[in-house]
């Protein structure tokens, strides 16, 4: 029989320990979440839903997500945005989600479960963090064409 340590517990056991970032381990989570009522027009191909700014050095635990009915064979993709409206990868939580579906934790839908603890900057496609926020966002991919709520609720450990 084998037991195999991850790095917290390794680092725990360590003499003298070794610190663990708290975004791993015993840090606090915080929360943004709301609903974002949309008009007809803002559920076509390619418009973008900014839902929340989230700070580069976070660590996204859950994204959950769901929309009214929102027409047609409405779909979008859940990703990051630099703030300036900058893509910067569309779909990196997940790709063509339906509309009309309740509060669903997209976190891992897209993105590999090697990335739980990447901090956003690492998800954006960034090799260092250059401080600031990147946008959590909705993007479209198949156009609805009907006006809904689209609500959110992102938990993520920055401490």
């Amino acid at each position: 029989m084998t037991t195999k340590n991850s790095t917290l517990v390794s680092n725990f056991e360590a003499s003298p320990q070794v610190a663990n970032e708290a975004s791993n381990l015993h840090g606090v989570v915080r929360v943004a979440q709301g609903t974002i009522a949309l008009a007809a027009g803002d559920s076509t191909d390619n418009d973008v839903v900014m839902l929340a700014p989230i700070p580069s050095n976070a660590t996204v635990t859950q994204l959950f997500i769901g929309s009214d009915n929102l027409g047609g064979s409405c779909t979008f993709n859940v990703g990051i945005y630099s703030t300036d409206g900058t893509v910067k990868d569309e779909d990196v939580f997940a790709t063509s989600v339906a509309d009309a579906a309740g509060m669903a934790d997209v976190r891992f839908e897209e993105a590999n479960i090697n990335t739980a603890g990447q901090k956003m900057y690492e998800l954006a496609g960034d090799s260092e963090d250059s401080g600031g926020f990147y946008y959590v966002a909705a993007t479209f991919n198949a156009t609805g064409g009907t006006a809904g709520d689209m609500s959110f609720n992102v938990q993520y450990v920055v401490n």
